[in-house]
């Protein structure tokens, strides 16, 4: 276990060997960090917060603080992160706030300088939070999103899977999976092409996602008659699938 000698770690805290803490880092007494885990100068892991295999926390960043909610009264909550995160400079991410609630942070994720990740939230799995990209409590955000630069995402808002928020938007309303995003408020844009290349999804099954973006977000149709529309003249494949019951299923309402 390599410590530097100005940090600050309570002795009750759970280490691995071979963790590395650096200068002036405080730990608190109910931390446990996994193997390979790096901790960098000036930062502070605190509460009852767990840190997966393998992640790389940056310069003052504060993992654990308590909850900004006037509601939290001391109650025992909870921060679980997965592993191989990156959490670069400054990026803060808070407990859950009722009592045995949990903010939880998947794998293989990136938070950028200054982000805000608050209480209660759920972030999947290779999601990246740009620079100064804030969460409000209760969002959730699906895997491989991408969350762009000064982006605000209001509480209880879900971000579906593959899509990605342009920099500066006002998210208000829930993000459809697999689209492209942006303004203030945000606005669909069509579907995130490269992020869908990427992860490997065929040319067809991308041309008939385009084609269900035209009828459920581009027409005039509300969504129960677009849904309709969208099962009679396309082929309903699994991502289509996902989609309609994304937006069957938002409790805040589909940005168009």
């Amino acid at each position: 276990m390599d410590i530097h000698k100005t940090a600050i770690v309570d002795k009750q805290a759970q280490l691995t060997d071979d963790v590395e803490i650096g200068p002036y880092c405080f730990i608190g007494p109910d931390v446990k960090i996994a193997s390979g885990s790096r901790i960098g100068a000036h930062a502070v892991i605190e509460g009852h917060t767990s840190i997966g295999k393998n992640c790389k926390i940056f310069t003052g960043a504060c993992l654990g603080s308590i909850p900004q909610d006037l509601k939290y009264q001391g109650e025992k909550t909870y921060l679980e992160i997965g592993e191989n995160n990156i959490f670069r400079e400054y990026v803060t991410v808070n407990l859950g706030t009722e009592s045995g609630s949990k903010t939880v942070i998947g794998k293989n994720n990136l938070l950028m300088a200054y982000s805000h990740v608050a209480h209660d939230c759920i972030v999947g799995d290779e999601c990246i939070i740009a620079n100064c990209g804030t969460l409000a409590g209760h969002v959730t955000i699906q895997d491989k999103a991408v969350i762009g630069g000064l982006v605000a995402v209001h509480q209880f808002v879900t971000v579906g899977r593959l899509s990605i928020i342009g920099g500066c938007s006002k998210v208000v309303q829930d993000i459809p999976p697999f689209s492209t995003c942006d303004g203030h408020p945000t606005r669909v844009y069509g579907i995130n092409m490269v992020g869908l290349k990427r992860n490997g999804v065929s040319q067809e099954e991308i041309m008939q996602l385009k084609k269900s973006f035209k009828i459920l977000f581009m027409s005039k149709l509300s969504f129960p008659h677009a849904i309709e529309k969208v099962k009679a003249q396309i082929r309903v494949s699994q991502s289509i699938s996902y989609l309609i019951d994304f937006i069957k299923n938002s409790k805040r309402g589909v940005c168009r």
